[in-house]
């Protein structure tokens, strides 16, 4: 007779690492990079690439320091800078973007262990805490750049969300051509970059379509213009980028998907009701905390396991 083994979970062996999924999402977020520059100059690009320097450098020094392994070959840092710079509007000066970089590596990711320790979402956190240290600088938008007219200042603008009375046509803001940060306008180059990730089984679709679509049913309950509110803001950046974070979201797909309902559900009531116009940030941050208590009560029964016996 042979013998019977039991071991714990997980039982299915890959060759995943998380280099592979970093590299993964970096190739997913290029189309968005790539948008962005074009939309708003060659400063995003520097931008962007600037904060991905920032966090990797931060992260070696950290390591360095407290004489803990070297991480950066898992590209996480990498990941978590052009997160930041694409959560920035294009103008903002270069030492606020090292701050950001530094509070979204050294204080969010390493002060908590590391990758994987952390209990939210570096690249949101950090930009909460910029939004709150330097608002009149991440709230100083400027009109996609027009390439006819080399040598042209940047223009002051309004996003959608914060000035509705003028808002774009469906097809400029599905193409991004209008105000907001670098990454978070250009709605096409968002979707390729997700479904890439969906493709490549590196994100689960529930969070994503929770997300979007909670905040598409709470629209048309309010009486609000629907495709406005999915393509404004940072709503489809967040949805398929930070939402989908493993470290700090809900393991089940049962959990994903209360986990994207609720941030479907504070983005809406912050827009509709609060004073900031976007509300994408603080809910992800919010559900990031409440993910611990989603876990708990929403996880798998292990098999074979027994309903402990009611006292």
């Amino acid at each position: 007779m042979s013998e019977l083994l039991i071991e714990p979970s997980p039982h299915i062996r890959s060759d995943i690492t998380t280099q592979k999924i970093m590299l993964n999402v970096l190739i997913a977020l290029l189309p968005s990079v790539i948008a962005g520059t074009v939309i708003f100059g060659l400063r995003a690009l520097v931008l962007v690439v600037l904060c991905a320097f920032f966090c990797v450098i931060f992260e070696y020094l950290f390591n360095l320091v407290t004489k803990r392994r070297q991480t950066l070959s898992d590209l996480s840092a990498v990941v978590t800078g052009v997160l930041l710079g694409m959560n920035l509007p294009p103008t903002l000066p270069i030492y606020m973007a090292a701050i950001g970089s530094f509070a979204a590596i050294v204080i969010v990711k390493q002060f908590f262990g590391g990758l994987g320790q952390n209990f939210a979402n570096p690249a949101i956190t950090a930009r909460i805490i910029l939004m709150l240290s330097f608002g009149r600088s991440m709230t100083s938008w400027t009109a996609p750049i027009d390439w006819s007219a080399p040598g042209t200042d940047a223009v002051s603008s309004a996003t959608p969300l914060a000035s509705p009375e003028s808002l774009p046509s469906y097809l400029d803001m599905f193409l991004g051509l209008r105000a907001g940060c670098i990454g978070e306008t250009c709605i096409a180059a968002l979707l390729i970059g997700g479904l890439y990730l969906i493709i490549r089984g590196i994100i689960d679709p529930v969070t994503p379509a929770a997300f979007i679509g909670t905040v598409a049913v709470c629209s048309i309950l309010s009486g609000h213009d629907v495709l406005m509110q999915l393509m404004s803001g940072g709503l489809v950046l967040g949805a398929f980028f930070m939402a989908t974070d493993y470290a700090t979201t809900p393991l089940t797909r049962a959990g994903k998907l209360i986990f994207g309902i609720g941030c479907g559900l504070i983005t809406s009531v912050i827009r509709f009701f609060g004073v900031y116009p976007e509300g994408v940030s603080f809910s992800i941050l919010i559900m990031n905390i409440l993910t611990p208590l989603i876990d708990r009560y929403v996880h798998q029964k292990p098999f074979g396991a027994k309903k402990e016996a009611a006292k």
